[in-house]
């Protein structure tokens, strides 16, 4: 029996480039597998694979989520700021606020 390929993408951004792969994947791949296979490892050795935070489409996902046909799995880097501390540090300093909280 043939297994079933299809193809994911997985993304990475820091602040001055983004990378985004496209791969197939055999059914049934884990979030985790597609990263390897990605070798987006190999070329940014800062990402810590038992603990990097990732998603699909923008929603937190583990390792073992088992992936679907045109899925884009994201690779997050850790927050520089805490949200809630740039918040207050803002309003102390009397800033106003843009629409939608940035």
């Amino acid at each position: 029996m043939v297994s079933k390929k299809f193809e994911v993408q997985v993304v990475y951004a820091k602040p001055a480039e983004q990378l985004v792969i496209s791969i197939g994947v055999d059914a049934g791949a884990t979030l985790v597998q597609a990263v390897q296979q990605s070798g987006v490892l190999d070329r940014y050795p800062e990402i810590e694979i038992e603990t990097m935070k990732a998603g699909i489409f923008g929603k937190a996902a583990g390792p073992d989520t088992v992936l679907s046909e045109g899925d884009r799995v994201e690779i997050y880097r850790p927050l520089i700021a805490d949200p809630k501390e740039a918040r207050k540090k803002r309003a102390a300093e009397g800033k106003p606020m843009k629409k939608g909280g940035g």
